[in-house]
């Protein structure tokens, strides 16, 4: 008997990594003819958004190994996270994800990798949140209806 998973075959990350790349595809085909200020406030913020993304991601990846958890998306949760930083968001890792594409945007001077992220927050919903969430919902029940009541998806 198969076990029950997300059923989500691509990893996260390179969904992340599929946006940023086709916004360099779309930067050849149309370029923005304002060049990307290069000032150092510029990368202050590229580094705010990539420490904030690391803040994120570092507790959360702890999480998963400290309770024995997967991390790999097509293999079944051992249990559902619900303290340290997933009590204040249900999905950090992605949030997380999110500020390092923001942030590594900032240093690579790209607008239209900043004109993607709602399409990239859209996929990341669709596709994987809602796959997650109907896997949680089959998996923990009740316990992860009462989660979702106190916890937001994102922040």
């Amino acid at each position: 008997m198969k076990k029950d998973n997300p059923g989500i075959y691509i990893p996260p990350p390179l969904i992340y990594v599929a946006f940023f790349l086709f916004s360099f595809f779309l930067q050849k085909l149309w370029p923005f003819g304002r060049p990307w200020p290069d000032t150092d406030w510029v990368l202050a913020i590229g580094l705010l958004f990539i420490g904030i993304g690391a803040l994120l991601i570092y507790p959360a990846i702890k999480r998963f190994i400290d309770s024995k958890n997967t991390l790999i998306t097509v293999k079944p949760a051992n249990s559902l996270q619900t303290t340290g930083i997933y009590a204040l968001t249900r999905n950090p890792m992605y949030m997380g994800l999110l500020f390092l594409y923001c942030g590594i945007a900032f240093f690579e001077g790209n607008y239209w990798t900043f004109i993607l992220v709602p399409l990239l927050i859209m996929v990341i919903q669709l596709y994987l949140i809602k796959k997650e969430e109907k896997y949680l919902q089959r998996t923990f029940g009740e316990k992860y209806n009462e989660y979702k009541k106190t916890v937001r998806t994102w922040i």
